[in-house]
């Protein structure tokens, strides 16, 4: 797991939301407990008391894949105006007071599937803490001067981003490989949108999706799971459900599939070093969930030292970094080469990829060793990230909102089920042979000497 392609096999998420019955075959690591309050908000305890601390987090399957071009970025906007003003702390001034009285550390993330928010304080602030994320999360305060100064922070954000080459390339590819549904693949979203956006805007994202039976609560650390669920209902037992599935009300639509390969170069003064990225549309957990995970075993196997991708295209010094990732969706997840190709070696890079590209489908192109080698990586980086309590609550929404909690529980495990007849099944359907965006970003000078496009080229395949 990364950052940027954290990972998902049983049951469908909207199966989760009917009834407390649905979840006779729920399977939950050791010290996890699990309880549906009546208005449908689900909540789960994580015992761990490694530290005397406490964190809670709300997470809402909200984010860009909600958004057409009309509101892109604006889950993103929603996310910030959170932590400003709402009914108990009129003023953000209030409010980031009673943060430091609370001692508490926090922040929220905003995703293509999922918006989240949490504090981590001191364990016997777990009370006072989710009275504090109740009033947050269900009476908040948009007040136009907050969003004005807001607007600007997130509009940094964005401008921050273009700064760097890679975001420029990769926004470019996101915009080929889907088409007109970018915006639900775009969590940043579009400069006039959000320097326009509204405290209406706002309202009308919270009628949507903030609602307790589109919302997963958690509560970890030095706490006791009776007692936390006690407090969750006490507090936020009242929170009216919508009477409605957000995700069926408003149903995303369907990802159009690319017909054919799309290359592009583009010029930037910024791309001192310029970079390649190759991108297909992948498996979704909806359709295909074991894909999802033979996806990361071989994006793994790629990324070992030992790999033929690895010592024909870094050892050999055509780039000094070439990496292959899948984003686990819920909604179709990209898979994509991103590689740094030594500047005087442009063509021979780009060559070497595509001959790789070819050479994936053959029995002898990784070993059984190097498959094991893959496993215990996926097993070791799994358990290096639950070392620290308050990341736990996190991983485990960022999958009850782009798969389950099944898949949660069991992914580490279906890792080591994973045969080589699973990883050609999952190259054979979403890459080899299948259509691409391929995009390289380069400085118009070393352009000037190479002339890429005439290489880096459909036609040339």
């Amino acid at each position: 797991m990364t950052l940027h392609l954290i990972k998902r096999l049983t049951l469908c998420i909207t199966g989760l939301l009917i009834t407390t019955g649905a979840f006779a075959q729920l399977s939950l690591p050791k010290g996890y407990y699990w309880k549906q309050l009546p208005n449908g908000l689900q909540v789960v305890v994580i015992e761990n008391a490694k530290v005397p601390l406490a964190t809670v987090e709300i997470a809402v399957k909200n984010g860009s894949f909600t958004e057409d071009s009309v509101y892109n970025g604006l889950s993103h906007l929603f996310e910030h105006m959170f932590f400003k003003a709402n009914k108990d702390y009129p003023t953000q001034e209030k409010l980031l007071k009673r943060t430091q009285e609370l001692g508490a550390i926090w922040n929220g993330t905003t995703g293509t599937e999922r918006v989240n928010y949490y504090f981590t304080f001191d364990k016997d602030s777990l009370t006072a803490g989710l009275k504090f994320l109740n009033a947050a999360i269900r009476f908040p305060i948009y007040r136009e001067e907050d969003m004005k100064k807001e607007r600007v922070v997130v509009d940094g954000e964005f401008q921050r981003g273009e700064s760097n080459p890679g975001f420029q390339l990769a926004i470019e590819i996101d915009k080929r490989l889907w088409g007109d549904l970018f915006t639900r693949k775009n969590p940043i979203g579009i400069h006039n949108i959000i320097n326009t956006a509204t405290p209406e805007k706002m309202m009308v994202i919270k009628n949507k999706y903030y609602f307790p039976n589109n919302s997963l609560l958690t509560i970890c650390g030095d706490v006791k799971h009776d007692e936390a669920f006690k407090m969750a209902e006490n507090i936020f037992g009242d929170w009216a459900s919508s009477g409605f599935d957000p995700i069926v009300k408003y149903p995303i639509p369907a990802f159009k599939p690319l017909t054919k390969n799309d290359y592009f170069v583009k010029e930037s003064t910024i791309a001192r070093t310029p970079f390649m990225e190759f991108a297909w549309q992948g498996p979704s957990y909806l359709t295909d969930s074991a894909s999802t995970v033979s996806a990361d075993v071989f994006s793994t196997i790629i990324g070992l030292n030992s790999s033929k991708f690895q010592q024909a295209l870094v050892d050999k010094g055509l780039a000094t970094y070439a990496g292959l990732s899948y984003q686990t969706s819920k909604y179709i997840g990209p898979t994509t080469i991103f590689v740094v190709p030594n500047p005087n070696k442009l063509k021979e890079c780009y060559d070497e990829i595509i001959t790789q590209l070819n050479l994936w489908s053959n029995p002898d192109y990784y070993t059984e060793e190097q498959i094991n080698d893959a496993k215990a990586i996926l097993l070791r980086d799994d358990m290096r990230a639950k070392e620290k309590p308050s990341s736990l609550p996190g991983q485990m929404s960022f999958y009850w909102c782009s798969t389950s909690l099944n898949y949660y529980t069991n992914v580490t495990d279906d890792y080591q089920k994973v045969s080589r007849a699973d990883i050609l099944k999952y190259l054979n359907t979403y890459i080899i042979g299948k259509p691409f965006v391929a995009g390289l970003i380069i400085s118009p000078d070393l352009n000037k000497k190479v002339s890429a496009g005439s290489f880096f080229t459909a036609k040339a395949n």
